[in-house]
Order: structure tokens, then C-alpha cells, then sequence
């Protein structure tokens, strides 16, 4: 069965035929000409967490692919009212394929091997893939498609959006860097599944965002206080302190490099204004590239592409 819990999962060829569908598919757009490779499917998607991006590009991208959508909400108490089991197999047998954006990656885990049509993480504390080929898919319209000895700077904490997009630049021979505070690093775990997985990648680990930026071709930035850690957010905002991706900061890298940030942003947080919003920035053109890379894999998972 296919599914998409974890990049991880994924050769580079999987990506890669990910990519060439979306962009298959996105140009057929741009020429008014949508595809009805999933004619007549629906896609069910579970949301414990608020979205914007994640439901508007999903929901967008069934219906553009000849699809449907079901938006399902915390009242399925999936979990709670009724087992991860019982629901995944409720829901497997009425639609093609499912979607869930959860706190806890084991779910997603128990979802797919419960499931009898494909398992999309739509976002977990663990992972958020869909995320990853959009912020790619985005380097990859600026600098070409193949994206190799290329060299991505994460700016931030070490949550899910980092981890997924190390394993991406690792599979797909992407420098990676992170700079972030010392305790707010990738967990040593993580790190250790990701060079096991591709022993080769060039992986960074870096206090000095002035120095991890001096070679970028794409500096990411991501919040500071991810959901689920507002308790912790003074502590966090002063152990951030001079990692904020600004107009200094923008300077120390190429004159080429580019902006990326996963968004929602906390304008004058992690990220100025004038970074947002200036040349530089690709932030716009990202957070519209989970359309066009989610069709690309829902299209591949639900459709056979």
C-alpha cells in the first residue's frame, strides 16, 4: 500500500516522480487544462490541528484533480470516541483515500496499518513531508530541477518542518544545514535515522546563523513556538535571541540566496518584515507550491500516476 507518513519512506525516485507529475500537472493548469485523474474519488481529511494551507490546498487539489473532499474535524474524537482502528477502517471503506493532520506520528502509523487505501500526513509533531516537496519544488523554480550540491539553511528549532526537510535534501543530494540554540537542536535520534538512511548527506549543526547562511542558496525559517508549546514561550523567544532571519542576517548570505519560511509567520519574530516582504523572499510562491506538490502526490497515491 501506498502511503505518506515519512519522506523516509521514500527513494529519491519516488520524490522525483512525485515532482515530474506536479509539475505535469501544474503546467496543465497554467494552460486551463485540469485533470480528471481522480475523477470520482474523495479524499477524507482529519484535522486535531488548525490549518490553513494544509486544508484550502488539499480540499483545492481534489476538487481540481476531479476529486472531492471531506473536511472532518475534532468531533470525530478519533482516539477518543472511537479507536484510530475503527475509524481508519470506517473511513477506508467509504473513501479512497485518507489524510490526517495530528500532535502524535504514531497515529498516523496506526492509520496505515489499519488502512486499505493510502495515508497522507498532512502534518504531525514528528513530520510534515507535504511541507517538504513544497519548500523544494519551490528551490527547484529558482535554480533548476536538479537541486544537487545545492545547499539549504534552516534557521530555527528543530521541529517537524526541519526534520522532514533533511531527510528531502538528503535524499535528494541537498546540503543541509541548521543553526539553532544549543537544547533546540534535531534530536540526536533523528539526526541518527537520517545519516543511517543516507550516510553520504552533507549534514550541518551550527550555533552561528551568520555562519551557517555564508554559502546558502535558500535560508528557512519557521515560528519559534510551534502548537502545543505555548507554555514555553518566553523560555523559547530568549533562547532565540539572535537568530532571527533579518536584514543582517540576509547580508552575511549569497546575493542569490532566497527566503523560504512554512508559514503562519510572526512577523517581526523569527523573520523581518523587510525579509518577508522583500526581493528576496519566495515565501508567497512556497506556501502556493503545496497546491501544485500535494496534487502531484495525491495524484501518484490515489490515481496511479
Amino acid at each position: 500500500m501506498n502511503h505518506c507518513i515519512s519522506l523516509s519512506d521514500y527513494t529519491a525516485n519516488r520524490i522525483t516522480h512525485v515532482f515530474d507529475v506536479a509539475y505535469d500537472l501544474r503546467d496543465r493548469r497554467s494552460r486551463g487544462a485540469l485533470s480528471d485523474v481522480l475523477k470520482n474519488q474523495t479524499l477524507a481529511m482529519i484535522f486535531e490541528k488548525p490549518s490553513l494551507r494544509t486544508r484550502v490546498s488539499f480540499e483545492q487539489g481534489m476538487i481540481e484533480l476531479g476529486g472531492h473532499a471531506i473536511v472532518l474535524g475534532q468531533e470525530v474524537g478519533i482516539g477518543k470516541r472511537e479507536s484510530v482502528a475503527d475509524v481508519t477502517r470506517v473511513l477506508a471503506g467509504m473513501v479512497q483515500g485518507i489524510a490526517a493532520r495530528v500532535f502524535e506520528h504514531d497515529r498516523l502509523i496506526e492509520m496505515a496499518d489499519h488502512s486499505s487505501v493510502p495515508v497522507i500526513n498532512m502534518l504531525s509533531d514528528d513530520a510534515h513531508p507535504c511541507q517538504a516537496l513544497a519548500d523544494v519544488m519551490t528551490m527547484m523554480d529558482e535554480f533548476g530541477r536538479d537541486l544537487t550540491g545545492r545547499t539549504l539553511v534552516y534557521v530555527g528549532d528543530g521541529n517537524n518542518v526541519a526534520h522532514s526537510l533533511a531527510i528531502i535534501c538528503g535524499k535528494l543530494g541537498i546540503n543541509f544545514t541548521i543553526a539553532a540554540p544549543p537544547g533546540y537542536e534535531l534530536p540526536q535520534a533523528y539526526v541518527d535515522r537520517i545519516m543511517a538512511d543516507v550516510p553520504g548527506m552533507n549534514f550541518q549543526l551550527c550555533s552561528d546563523p551568520a555562519e551557517a547562511v555564508h554559502q546558502a542558496d535558500a535560508v528557512y525559517t519557521d515560528t519559534w513556538v510551534s502548537m502545543g508549546q505555548e507554555t514555553e514561550k518566553q523560555k523559547r523567544l530568549a533562547a532565540f535571541t539572535g537568530f532571527q532571519v533579518d536584514e543582517e542576517l540576509m547580508s552575511k548570505a549569497p546575493s542569490h540566496a532566497i527566503v523560504l519560511h512554512c508559514l503562519p509567520a510572526y512577523r517581526g519574530v523569527e523573520i523581518t518584515d523587510g525579509v518577508m516582504d522583500g526581493a528576496s523572499s519566495r515565501v508567497f510562491p512556497q506556501a502556493h507550491n503545496r497546491l501544485h506538490a500535494q496534487k502531484g502526490l495525491l495524484a501518484v497515491l490515489m490515481g496511479g500516476c
